[in-house]
């Protein structure tokens, strides 16, 4: 087994090679774009570590790992698109510095492009990487079209909230670990454990963005802090004030995020005050603590070592804490 670093090193090094730019440039240049923009790559390190834990060599896992990021930043192609969003990862993003056709049409082809690498894998393992990868691709926009419909609902539920979050974030952190075991011909049994672990983790992973969305260092998170608000999202942080505030307090956080004042720093700071008096803040940072240690419960069914049990926990424990 690898560090968690040494694991990202040896994908970014595999991700340079991959994202290059050909003909015609201004369908791939804005790929290799937002490719080489940086971020985390957790999605393509657990595909990495999971390959290695059920007993493969990581590298057997590259293609499959190089598949899940182009998906990955596919989806923040068109979801930038779709919120007017102008930074990712500190930098403009692909509609701004381009125009939005571009971000479609280039988007478009990363999904193509996310497939094809299942091409280098045998049929057998070829064939159980597609039927998981299309599930999860078509769960995905599910959860995209549930988080745009919660914009204009006044009754977003709690549960609603996090189904939306299971399929739009969490399902693609659960089968990017099931991706490294089906490469290793990990058990059944194996391979739906580290899924699910990995789901609870991508729960747990997705209310930490919330959180930082709100309150965390703009140097540090790489978008726009507030947005959420400013998009007037029904987040786990808004829905939990809204449970905890009495009538008054309701309508009035209920009027904050129906509107669009030209003074948008206002609105956030009150917002946050918000979820800070209600104590909406301390229950989304209790609820990401409850979604991660739900995964490592799910860890201890797996049939590997203690020794990979405690890298994977030492590894959720590192998403808990992040600032990014």
């Amino acid at each position: 087994m690898l560090s968690v670093e040494e694991y990202h090193q040896h994908f970014v090094t595999s991700l340079k090679d991959y994202a290059v730019t050909k003909e015609p440039k201004n369908l791939y240049q804005p790929i290799h774009y937002i490719l080489n923009l940086g971020g985390k790559r957790l999605r393509p390190v657990l595909t990495l570590m999971a390959a290695d834990i059920f007993n493969s060599h990581y590298k057997e896992a590259l293609n499959a790992a190089l598949s899940i990021e182009v998906f990955h930043n596919f989806s923040l192609v068109h979801d930038d698109i779709m919120d007017e969003a102008p930074l990712r990862r500190g930098q403009l993003t692909v509609h701004e510095k381009w125009d939005i056709n571009t971000g479609i049409l280039s988007g478009d082809a990363m999904l193509i492009m996310a497939y094809k690498l299942f091409e280098n894998y045998p049929s057998q393992t070829f064939r159980a990487l597609i039927q998981l990868f299309s599930k999860t691709a078509l769960e995905v926009c599910e959860g995209q079209q549930y988080d745009i419909d919660f914009e204009t609902r006044d009754n977003v539920t709690i549960p609603e909230y996090l189904k939306m979050i299971e399929y739009k974030t969490a399902v693609l952190v659960g089968t990017s670990l099931k991706m490294g075991a089906i490469v290793a011909n990990a058990s059944i049994e194996d391979q739906n454990g580290i899924y699910e672990f990995g789901k609870n983790l991508g729960i747990a992973f997705q209310l930490q963005d919330d959180y930082l969305d709100a309150f965390g260092d703009p140097k540090t998170f790489g978008k726009q802090i507030g947005g959420d608000i400013i998009e007037n999202k029904k987040t786990y942080l808004y829905l939990k004030a809204l449970e905890f505030s009495n009538d008054t307090d309701q309508l009035a956080l209920r009027e904050l995020f129906a509107s669009n004042p030209e003074d948008l720093s206002t609105k956030v700071k009150t917002a946050k005050q918000h979820f800070e008096s209600s104590g909406a803040t301390e229950a989304t940072l209790k609820a990401i603590e409850h979604y991660t240690n739900k995964s490592f419960m799910i860890l201890e069914t797996l049939q590997i070592s203690e020794e990979k049990k405690q890298l994977l926990k030492t590894f959720g424990t590192q998403l808990m804490y992040r600032a990014v």
